[in-house]
């Protein structure tokens, strides 16, 4: 009797430790593609902020060309091709101006686009580091993670996006304040 109640406290013990396993797993793969799906997420909202900007960008060029044949156009009518010829001109004019609504709007642009992609990759860092907890900070992870061997992915392929000045300044432990009007 005694050999029978081991036995059936034995293979309790291993039916918890394999559910145990199961479920240890499942939650790994799932932080896994939750990483890589933010991965993909910060791309897609990098792409797509970047092209905005771009495109934005293009409108005041655009809208500067029409302007010059516009006023050009409105100059010749006026004065003829060779301007005006008169030794005094007494005229109130009203001439095209620029709308700077346009610059502001591509700031906008830029502005909302840094602001989203910086919380996306914010979320890929905090994704990234709850894994890294589950595999290394807890005995039940630590314990599990030996039998098997996570992460699957290698999570350097997914960090974040950052500058050049950025990684030197953070090599070199130094940074210069920044200088807006060049000098």
């Amino acid at each position: 009797m005694k050999v029978l109640a081991i036995f059936g406290v034995v293979v309790v013990l291993v039916v918890i430790a394999v559910i145990g396993l199961v479920g240890f797993q499942n939650d790994a793969n799932r932080f896994e593609i939750d990483i890589q799906a933010q991965y993909k997420r910060n791309q897609n909202i990098y792409d797509n902020g970047w092209k905005e900007v771009v495109e934005k960008a293009q409108v005041p060029e655009m809208y500067t060309e029409k302007l010059k044949e516009l006023y050009d156009g409105t100059m010749k009518g006026r004065y003829g091709e060779k301007g005006s010829q008169a030794l005094l001109q007494f005229i109130t004019e009203q001439n095209p101006n620029i709308d700077a609504s346009l610059y502001k709007s591509i700031q906008q642009s830029i502005e909302i686009f840094r602001n989203e992609f910086q919380q996306t990759q914010n979320e890929l860092i905090a994704k990234k580091q709850s894994y890294e907890t589950f595999l290394r900070a807890t005995v039940t992870g630590r314990f599990y993670n030996m039998v098997s061997d996570y992460p699957k992915i290698d999570l350097d392929k997914f960090d974040i996006v950052t500058s050049e000045k950025t990684e030197k300044t953070f090599e070199t432990k130094k940074d210069e304040p920044l200088k807006l009007n060049g000098k």
